[in-house]
């Protein structure tokens, strides 16, 4: 006799509850846990990308640059550790049938990027000159 579906799949809190949603929601919701892994890890390699510049031209080698990489990659890092829980409380909703949770990434994203633009904007006028 096999376990019941919800004891063998993982996370066990998230399938313990309700019933399996229809397919195409719960695909749906995986594409996004994979697009915002992919936002992850591009934010990461824009990191060190501008670090490895940053490091290789000793003219311009600047502690300000530096930051913005750093923040870069701790952004990534946000992003990647947060969209696995965003994934499971979004399936879970489905399953049980309640509401979606609130997008909450997407303003910390829009606007940490937006700010990120900025600095980089000034750091390269600042640099130029």
């Amino acid at each position: 006799m096999s376990a019941p579906p919800h004891e063998t799949r993982r996370p066990h809190r998230v399938y313990q509850e309700g019933t399996d949603p229809d397919p195409r929601f719960t695909l749906a919701n995986e594409r996004t846990f994979l697009a915002w892994l992919r936002t992850a890890m591009a934010l990461m390699a824009a990191g060190v990308g501008i670090e490895a510049v940053n490091t290789t031209t000793a003219m311009l080698h600047s502690p300000l640059v530096t930051g913005l990489a750093v923040l870069l990659l701790l952004g990534g890092v946000l992003i990647s550790a947060v969209s696995f829980t965003r994934w499971a409380t979004t399936e879970k909703a489905l399953r049980t049938g309640r509401p979606l949770p609130p997008p909450r990434m997407g303003a910390f994203l829009g606007y940490g990027l937006a700010a990120i633009g900025v600095a980089v904007a000034v750091l390269l006028v600042l640099l130029a000159f």
